[in-house]
């Protein structure tokens, strides 16, 4: 924003934002998407960089009392944060069209990478491909639980929800939504008490001068069209609800429950609902469900779909697209499996992401009034401390369905769990993973070379007969 627009009056800047910077809020997002690369924390960074250092569209207290909101949500909480800014500055326009945006390249590239995998996966070099992706995806996923471990585990407190978040989804199979109401309900109660053993820090830009409310162009007060009433949020509701519940009802009208179509829209509509904390820990739930529970997908493949996602543009959480495409694919009826793929996948991504629209309509109007609150804040650190828990059954999920060709069931009373034999080890999976992991944590190297290192290494390996 340039020094006249700085210093424009309040009315002034509503004018700016809602006339002449629509057109630019598309160029805006369209980058926005572009660069999203790196998983949630990445795209949030960027979002930070463009929306408040850049363009100075709204001050960073705003941008991380929006970023808590969504982080309490079900579902991917930098899609939410795209949407909550866009509504925020242009109203319902500027939400379609950042949120829209925002998934876009995504649904563009892993539809493409699908039909890829549907048609030559089991080519010995394609395998090899996503052989070495699967090394690299666990070392991402491992530096992503150190990252939000090391911001939001802070004290035995938080420690011990991480712990015991891990221990009841891992050796007991307590279900995540349980886990993350406890967290909530712990945190809220102990900051209500007085407790400041559940806080989280300022973030990545506490590092310097944070941009004030009254320096961006939103200013300081709420527009018109955020102020919270009953009537709002039940049209927001009428319609959110109508067009993201409409085709699962006809689906599942049509064809039944049973039916693939109608499975997929009524597992990722759940999962819409009960996936709290996050893209991480909606992977977490969504790839056992459709790897145990669904059989949908065998967990390489669920790997190598994370694999897809963590090396394009859009949320990570876009792997749902393979995930149902991959299901309908193997289930098409009487339709072509291609065309029941593609159906399949775009069905899975309408259930992940309109139902944020619905979350961030009905209740950012009435969250902007609960800046500071500390019970508030309290059940959000408890809730991310949980999610570094069941982060961590992700990674060890996943370390052990690289590693190894063969895992066998142990049950101890009401403990169950999965044990390696140790003889099924896969030494190429093995030296990879390390290499990967010795160049994100010891080598800082960045995500996308490391992706396409470990790639490349595969191929190489499937070259040399190693594979």
């Amino acid at each position: 924003m340039t020094e006249a627009l700085a210093n424009l009056p309040v009315a002034e800047r509503a004018q700016y934002r809602h006339g002449v910077s629509l057109g630019g809020a598309f160029r805006v997002w369209l980058r926005v998407a572009a660069l999203s690369f790196g998983g949630p924390a990445g795209q949030i960074a960027v979002m930070h960089r463009i929306i408040v250092d850049e363009k100075k569209w709204i001050g960073e207290q705003r941008f991380l009392h929006a970023l808590s909101y969504c982080m309490l949500l079900p579902g991917p909480e930098a899609h939410q944060l795209a949407i909550y800014i866009g509504w925020l500055m242009h109203r319902w326009p500027g939400a379609i069209l950042a949120g829209g945006l925002f998934v876009l390249p995504g649904i563009i590239s892993i539809m493409g990478l699908s039909y890829i995998y549907a048609a030559f996966g089991n080519l010995p070099a394609v395998a090899a491909f996503f052989f070495g992706l699967k090394a690299a995806v666990l070392a991402v996923v491992l530096h992503a639980l150190h990252r939000i471990a090391s911001r939001a585990v802070k004290g035995w407190p938080m420690f011990s929800i991480g712990a015991l978040a891990f221990t009841g989804i891992f050796f007991f199979g307590v279900p995540f939504p349980l886990i993350v109401l406890f967290a909530g309900l712990v945190g809220f109660a102990a900051a209500h008490a007085g407790s400041r053993a559940f806080q989280i820090g300022s973030g990545h830009a506490a590092a310097k001068k944070a941009l004030a409310e009254s320096e961006s162009l939103l200013g300081e007060n709420l527009p018109d069209h955020a102020q919270p009433t009953i009537a709002r949020a039940t049209r927001v509701s009428a319609v959110w609800l109508f067009l993201w519940l409409a085709p699962v009802i006809a689906v599942t009208a049509l064809l039944g429950a049973e039916n693939v179509f109608g499975a997929i829209g009524l597992f990722f509509s759940k999962m819409a609902v009960v996936t709290f904390g996050g893209a991480y820990a909606v992977l977490a739930y969504m790839a056992q469900q459709v790897v145990e529970t669904y059989g949908w997908l065998k967990p390489g493949e669920m790997l190598d779909g994370l694999g897809m996602a963590e090396t394009t543009p859009g949320p990570l959480i876009m792997v749902v697209q393979f995930v149902g495409f991959m299901a309908a694919y193997r289930h098409p009826g009487t339709l072509p499996p291609m065309l029941a793929a593609t159906l399949g996948g775009l069905l899975a991504t309408w259930c992940t992401f309109l139902p944020c629209f619905l979350w961030i309509g009905l209740g950012a109007p009435f969250i902007e009034r609960l800046r500071d609150n500390k019970p508030l804040s309290g059940a959000l650190a408890a809730v991310t401390a949980a999610v570094v828990g069941v982060i961590l059954n992700l990674a060890v999920w996943f370390a052990l369905h690289v590693i190894f060709a063969e895992l066998r069931p142990l049950t101890l009373g009401p403990v169950h769990f999965e044990w390696p034999v140790l003889a099924s080890v896969n030494v190429s999976a093995l030296l990879l993973t390390i290499a990967a992991i010795i160049a994100v944590f010891r080598l800082k190297i960045g995500m996308i070379p490391v992706l396409a290192g470990c790639a490349l290494l595969g191929v190489l390996l499937h070259l040399v007969g190693a594979v």
